[in-house]
């Protein structure tokens, strides 16, 4: 079973940039399809951006044209780089294991890693 430990998160005004990394361990990493989601404050938690083990990229629509996610899988490395922020991304971003067919994750939560926007 793959652990994931995030980091990165901050505070940042609106217009910024942060990268999320997701540190992961287990033989079968790279084996796997790997998302990155968030829960803001009384809202579910959300896929935000996903990547197969081949590399294909999926992306919420909200976040498309700013946020783009990659892997290292020499490294059990997962990254998020967030640009042009904005208030409405504010929320704890987590990395998970996912099914491809609908980014269902399927793995354990760590405890994610705060994302703040200021206006």
């Amino acid at each position: 079973q793959v652990q994931l430990v995030e980091s990165g998160g901050g505070l940042v005004q609106a217009g910024g940039s942060l990268r999320l990394s997701c540190a992961g361990s287990g033989s079968m990493f790279s084996a796997y399809a790997m998302g990155w989601y968030r829960q803001a404050p009384g809202k579910q938690r959300d896929l935000v951006a996903g990547i197969t083990d081949g590399a294909m990229t999926n992306y919420a629509d909200s976040v498309k044209g700013r946020f783009t996610i990659s892997r290292d899988n020499a490294k059990k490395m997962v990254y998020l780089q967030m640009n042009s922020l904005k208030p409405e991304d504010t929320a704890v971003y987590y990395c998970n294991t996912a099914r491809v067919d609908k980014w269902f994750p399927i793995g354990s939560w760590g405890r994610g890693t705060q994302v703040t926007v200021s206006s």
